[in-house]
């Protein structure tokens, strides 16, 4: 790839401050739950889990904070809620799972 669409690619990825992490524990789920979410035209990105953070599947839920009340709910009505989240802080990335 040009360096241009490089440093592009790598600015989508990116987790923002304050952008929140959903981890699924399997591919299964959460590519249902893209698909789900995307239906109702919710604002997210399927982006690889963060070296800092493990999930066996590979795959997260990255989105802001001003949807994460409906986006969780969209997908606690499908019971299809994250097993983990995070939020991204100070350049970590902190355990808010008890949000879910």
């Amino acid at each position: 790839m040009m360096p241009a669409l490089l440093e592009s690619y790598g600015a989508l990825l990116m987790v923002k401050e304050n952008d929140y992490i959903a981890i699924f524990h399997s591919i299964h789920r959460v590519l249902k739950a893209e698909k789900i979410l995307k239906q109702e035209q919710q604002d997210f990105l399927l982006i690889p889990v963060p070296r800092q953070l493990t999930s066996d599947c590979g795959l997260a839920l990255r989105f802001s904070p001003e949807v994460k009340d409906g986006l969780l709910s969209i997908l606690g009505e499908s019971d299809l809620s994250p097993a983990e989240m995070y939020q991204r802080s100070a350049g970590a990335y902190l355990d808010v799972s008890n949000l879910l």
